[in-house]
């Protein structure tokens, strides 16, 4: 018996009645793409025909005639024009089981909670994963197990200060409720910390490091917070003064600002190795010249970003343009072999 038929036959009523909807008109697949939509649909509070379209990689009139097939088999959908579709409140239906590679991939979702975010977003998490866990059934649990003890996860850098165990969970919550929240904050440019009141956008971890995007009432602007740099947090009861929008919209802003055009020539066996950083440093495009890759680049900070991660391999490669690079780049030079001088 195969394991399709299997599940079938252990189906809950509601799903025998989309099974009846659906069988014998139409596949197996398409049995399977209905009930992910229906699981998607008790995920939020209201899900878009487009966003279903876009994740079964199928049109809209396919999604349309699936929820139809859903409202046919008992399932109270409320669907409005122009926002999306939502299951009527109080209506919820009981847990569908995890294949196995979706109770594997906890494991590495697991692994990543621990050493990516706070302790205490780390620990909701070890507490959601005994409530994953204990709907497995015996033979996936042990599949699950011999993973766990397998996979290691080590970060390059600190992501956290200790003395900050809670600092995305306060973080989460602000979006989420639209609080303002109190930091003492460590930049660059700052001796000792200063203490700061921001609307926080949106969370975002790029090349290792988790960002805040806020309001800064002290400097009355939008900044960036790394969140290592972070000496306190503390929830307010202040709301929201402003209408932010998203996260994307404000990173969207920012490759508007004036760019400067870099090019520069690496030696292919050091080429290979720094890929994973060029986006951040805006490689718009790269082309292999015999034992070289030349990359091009619109970067917004030369003087100090592009310059000084250019130094980490320049002993492997070569500034094509422009000259201020080249000039920056000596000028960083020539100070340190100073500094070896004294």
């Amino acid at each position: 018996m195969s394991w399709k038929r299997m599940f079938l036959l252990g189906l809950k009523p509601y799903l025998w009645e989309i099974a009846h909807a659906i069988m014998g008109m139409d596949t197996v697949k398409r049995f399977d793409r209905i009930v992910a939509i229906l699981i998607q649909l008790q995920s939020k509070r209201i899900v878009k025909a487009q966003e279903l379209a876009d994740r079964f990689e199928v049109s809209l009139r396919t999604i349309y005639r699936d929820v139809r097939t859903l409202e046919a088999s008992g399932v109270p959908i409320v669907s409005e024009a122009g926002v999306g579709y939502s299951i009527m409140e109080g209506y919820r239906l009981p847990p569908v089981m995890f294949t196995r590679e979706e109770a594997g991939s906890f494991v590495a979702a697991e692994k990543l909670m621990q050493q990516f975010t706070d302790k205490s977003l780390g620990a909701y998490y070890e507490s959601a994963m005994f409530k994953l866990k204990s709907v497995l059934r015996g033979n996936e649990k042990d599949w699950v197990e011999a993973l766990e003890s397998q996979v290691s996860i080590i970060p390059g850098q600190v992501l956290f200060n200790d003395e900050v165990p809670n600092a995305l969970e306060i973080l989460f919550e602000s979006i989420a409720e639209r609080k303002q929240v109190f930091l003492r904050y460590e930049s660059l440019r700052e001796e000792t910390p200063l203490e700061r009141r921001i609307e926080p956008v949106g969370l975002f971890n790029e090349n290792g490091f988790w960002y805040i995007l806020g309001y800064c009432h002290l400097r009355t602007d939008y900044r960036h917070f790394r969140t290592d740099r972070i000496h306190k947090i503390a929830r307010t009861a202040l709301d929201f003064l402003l209408e932010h929008g998203t996260i994307a919209e404000h990173r969207n802003k920012r490759e508007e600002v004036s760019k400067t055009k870099v090019k520069i020539s690496v030696d292919k066996t050091v080429a290979k190795y720094i890929q994973g950083q060029t986006k951040h440093y805006g490689l718009i495009s790269k082309e292999v010249k015999k034992d070289e890759v030349e990359m091009t680049f619109m970067t917004t900070d030369l003087e100090n970003g592009f310059a000084r991660w250019y130094l980490m391999f320049g002993d492997y490669a070569k500034i094509i343009e422009p000259e201020a690079l080249r000039e920056r780049v000596t000028e960083i030079l020539e100070k340190s072999q100073q500094r070896l001088s004294l």
